[in-house]
């Protein structure tokens, strides 16, 4: 009993050792990630301002990973979800060398909620993303854009108008009118 019961302790601490060597080799591969904390490690939340014609309010990003070449930007469903159903990339992304973007478009979990519906308009919508990408200094050499149900459909509108600012567009599970 006593073997088995040393057996299964150091088993314990040799696992414990690999995943600690893991983490510590994960975080020297890039000093943008500090090593506080469990988990996926991040560049940080930033409050956007955008103009609307109701005045200016805050929509909440949230940059995962450091690549200056592939910067993607999630737009979610709705309108009104959030950008929490993407959080499952988290897990496989930013290992293949991707930096993503979570953004909660106006009206959405953390951005500002304001009440004035005449801003739930596509065309408002597309010009909340243009003032995000600009905010984020996304451009056509590092921009890709993938949107999801509604956010497919932002996207849609927002690389015909705004095509040149990209470099692609990923549209999942979307409507095209």
């Amino acid at each position: 009993m006593k073997t088995k019961t040393s057996s299964s302790a150091a088993t314990a601490i040799v696992i414990a050792l690999l995943c600690c060597s893991c983490v510590e080799q994960q975080t020297e591969k890039s000093a943008y990630f500090e090593a506080v904390e469990a988990g996926v490690q991040t560049g940080g939340v930033k409050m956007i301002p955008v103009q609307t014609p109701s005045g200016t309010f805050k929509v909440w990003t949230k940059r995962i990973g450091n690549n200056p070449k592939m910067k993607l930007l999630l737009l979610h469903g709705g309108p009104g979800a959030t950008h929490e159903y993407f959080e499952g990339m988290e897990s496989f992304l930013p290992q293949e060398g991707i930096e993503f973007i979570y953004y909660d478009q106006l009206g959405s979990a953390y951005s500002d909620q304001p009440q004035d519906t005449s801003l739930w308009d596509i065309h408002r919508f597309v010009e909340e993303v243009e003032q995000v990408r600009t905010a984020l200094r996304l451009n056509k050499d590092n921009f890709y854009l993938l949107g999801h149900s509604w956010g497919g459909w932002l996207a849609q509108q927002y690389a015909l108008k705004y095509q040149d600012h990209l470099k692609a567009l990923i549209i999942s599970n979307a409507m095209s009118s």
